[in-house]
């Protein structure tokens, strides 16, 4: 009569199988180390926000709620109070277009700011440009997407020194819902949009550096309506 054994799989093997489990998941390595609690915020109301001169109400974009954010002539951001972010994960909804009397260079400029120093005034960002998506005129479609960093890094400075580094091409529409996904990790950080697999921009040297702290806020350019639901922020734990 032969009797059954249990193979015992190595520690070594099974680390291995979990990384290639999470892989097949479609996460990266840095954005699963060590997750804190997610939060999210519906951002149907301006409560918790820190705002400068930007005006900020409750509205409806294609029949979903969420927070109309009015640029007032210069880009801003409104900082969600409560949030130490460095490391980690931020999701949200957002749509823009350029606003009433916006001028030529308008494109509805619209995204999400981390590491957002105490003072607002310096932190890195992803936005978008929204009018760009489908322009016809390729060189405005690679410029859809955009990293900045201020306060020196701004993105006229990175695209004179670095031409076409710090923006990529990716299909957008003007007062649209996109979904976007950014990835931080260190001097690193992935711009994910509409829940694609693959990034549409990378960043590789991240001006607040590996050690970069702060805030995480609502980026509205110059010129710009913009619209944010669904805020979701997963700090790497102790990060």
């Amino acid at each position: 009569m032969r009797r059954h054994t249990t193979r015992r799989i190595p520690a070594t093997g099974l680390a291995l199988l979990a990384v290639a489990v999470s892989v097949s998941l479609g996460w990266s390595s840095e954005a699963r180390q060590g997750q804190a609690q997610a939060r999210t915020y519906p951002l149907e109301t301006a409560a918790g926000l820190r705002l400068q001169s930007l005006k900020a109400q409750p509205a409806t974009l294609q029949d979903k709620k969420g927070l109309q954010v009015t640029s007032a002539g210069v880009e801003e951001v409104a900082v969600v109070e409560g949030i130490e972010f460095g490391d980690g994960i931020i999701e949200a909804e957002i749509a823009g277009a350029p606003g009433p009397g916006a001028g030529e260079g308008a494109r509805g400029f619209v995204g999400i700011a981390f590491r957002v120093s105490s003072d607002m005034q310096a932190f890195d960002a992803f936005y978008l440009r929204p009018t760009n998506g489908r322009a016809d005129d390729q060189e405005r479609r690679n410029h859809a997407t955009q990293y900045i960093s201020h306060p020196d890094w701004t993105w006229s400075r990175l695209r004179k020194e670095s031409p076409s580094k710090y923006e990529s091409y990716v299909d957008l529409m003007p007062n649209v819902w996109t979904r976007v996904k950014i990835e931080v990790a260190g001097t690193r950080a992935r711009l994910f949009v509409h829940d694609q697999e693959h990034p549409s921009l990378v960043v590789n040297d991240l001006k607040t550096g590996a050690q970069g702290k702060g805030g995480v806020g609502l980026w509205v350019g110059s010129g710009t309506v913009a619209h944010f639901r669904n805020l979701k922020v997963q700090p790497s734990s102790g990060k």
